[in-house]
């Protein structure tokens, strides 16, 4: 299969396809973000990088068979700034449009957050002529993640969850201490933004990660922050991040912490996505095990 992809980042895409069991014999992508090429990178060195989306020129991959990405939503999600497909960076999706029109691959993907409104989801549905697919990755993954997913080719039957919680993916406590928000959250005053929102956004074992953001801070980000069972109270460490996104362990290592949570907080469920490329009418060769 040959391969365009859209605001590509650190290339769950590509991965996806590995876990579909779907070859590849091209794989194009169009990213800008350095500490994500570093990691595509890194994981995948014959992925060809060619850098911003509004600088090409699709007509060259005309013939290639897939079209991925997932436009960025800042501008339509709900905590966004809510300008829609005309904000400055939620309008990109109209690059993936271009991309569309000039390269014509025979299938295509789109995600975006479930969050917009009625109105900016039934112009993109609109626009592609097709009407999305709500999926959570909850069913494949611990974490409560809400999206919309375009393509042109049927998906079957969502399986059934998997029923993992934050239990499932932590590391040993004794190897995370760096991680260790017990002392940072107890100084959070009571009546201000930073403690609202670290406290309100606590989970137990027993429960889902809230959806993996760009940052994993305590104060004002709405990120998970764990509580242990001793008292104790964590962040999730870059690879319970990437866990929570179903990639391997360290698929980020090799950039700055902080970027590491921003590339898993921007990517994609690669489960997730490895079942939608599963429905590929006579592509693939994975077996039937997502009803697990």
């Amino acid at each position: 299969m040959k391969v365009l992809s859209l605001f590509d980042g650190i290339s769950c895409g590509r991965l996806a396809l590995e876990r579909a069991g779907i070859p590849v014999e091209r794989y194009v992508a169009y990213e800008i973000e350095p500490h994500a090429i570093t990691i595509s990178q890194k994981n995948w060195p014959d992925i060809e990088q060619r850098g911003d989306v509004c600088t090409a020129d699709f007509t060259e991959y005309q013939g290639f068979d897939l079209l991925i990405g997932g436009s960025p939503c800042q501008d339509l999600c709900s905590c966004g700034s809510k300008e829609g497909l005309k904000g400055v960076k939620s309008r990109l999706f109209y690059e993936y449009v271009r991309a569309l029109e000039e390269a014509k691959p025979h299938w295509f993907l789109l995600e975006n957050n479930y969050s917009m409104t009625k109105q900016n989801r039934d112009k993109i549905s609109e626009i592609l002529g097709v009407k999305p697919v709500y999926i959570n990755s909850n069913i494949f993954s611990c974490q409560d993640r809400k999206r919309l997913y375009w393509t042109n080719f049927p998906l079957g039957r969502l399986p059934v969850p998997k029923g993992l919680k934050l239990r499932d993916i932590m590391e040993p406590e004794e190897a995370k201490q760096e991680h260790n928000i017990t002392e940072r959250i107890h100084k959070k005053r009571p009546g201000t933004l930073a403690y609202k929102k670290a406290w309100d956004h606590i989970r137990t074992l027993d429960e889902e990660m809230r959806c993996c953001l760009c940052e994993q801070q305590i104060s004002n980000t709405g990120a998970t922050n764990i509580q242990y069972p001793n008292g104790q109270y964590y962040r999730p460490s870059p690879v319970e991040y990437e866990r929570a996104q179903t990639l391997p362990d360290n698929y980020t290592a090799g950039v700055p912490m902080s970027a590491r949570y921003a590339a898993v907080g921007n990517g994609w469920t690669v489960d997730v996505i490895a079942w939608i490329f599963s429905q590929i009418p006579q592509l693939t060769s994975v077996e039937d095990d997502w009803l697990l």
